[in-house]
């Protein structure tokens, strides 16, 4: 099965081709709608086109119209690090056949590539369910903030205790509230989350 996988975020794009390249897809990656579109345009079909929302080119769902357009009826999926039940509810008036979060296991992100592919469209049902988190993001507090911008920067707490002359321990406890916050997994999804929100 061959897919298309558009992502402005490197080191996301190489990690989901890898999880499908070892499941056995033919995966080709690019950096913005511009280049997918032309991808689409001038090589084999593809089974399954992924596109990042929040990549350059997108602009919300409009690219989703334009691939749609553009790409012969190929079933195209919305990824995103948000997971924002509004952006999938409008993802799929819009069209889409799947929205998947770049948070999914590598077996669940196979599964749903090869359902899509198949013709199906994929939702996954508890994400869909579970809208809680989406507004936490609004509510976060300077000193949050503080320590959201640290862990965008790779820091530990210990690193980030020291820039803002606090006890590590509350940085830790901030970390934590940041997670529910956001509805993180981790500080990776939490850097992740808060560049697709644009939060920084």
């Amino acid at each position: 099965m061959r897919v298309l996988i558009a992502d402005d975020h490197e080191l996301i794009r190489d990690t989901l081709a890898a999880y499908l390249e070892n499941d056995g897809f033919t995966v080709t990656s690019c950096k913005d709608l511009d280049e997918a579109i032309h991808i689409v345009k001038t090589s084999p079909l593809f089974d399954v086109i992924l596109l990042d929302y929040t990549m350059p080119g997108m602009n919300g769902l409009e690219g989703l119209r334009r691939m749609r357009n553009d790409g012969n009826d190929r079933p195209i999926a919305i990824i995103s690090g948000t997971a924002s039940k509004a952006v999938a509810d409008d993802a799929l008036k819009a069209g889409a056949k799947g929205f998947i979060p770049k948070t999914l296991p590598a077996k669940t992100l196979s599964n749903a590539v090869r359902f899509i592919g198949a013709g199906e469209t994929y939702f996954p049902h508890s994400f869909m369910q579970d809208a809680e988190c989406e507004n936490a993001p609004n509510q976060m507090t300077p000193r949050e903030r503080q320590v959201l911008i640290g862990i965008c920067d790779g820091k530990s707490n210990k690193e980030i205790a020291i820039d803002h002359d606090l006890q590590e321990v509350t940085v830790k406890l901030h970390v934590k509230t940041l997670l529910k916050k956001l509805g993180a997994k981790n500080r990776t999804h939490a850097a992740m989350i808060a560049r697709d929100l644009q939060l920084l």
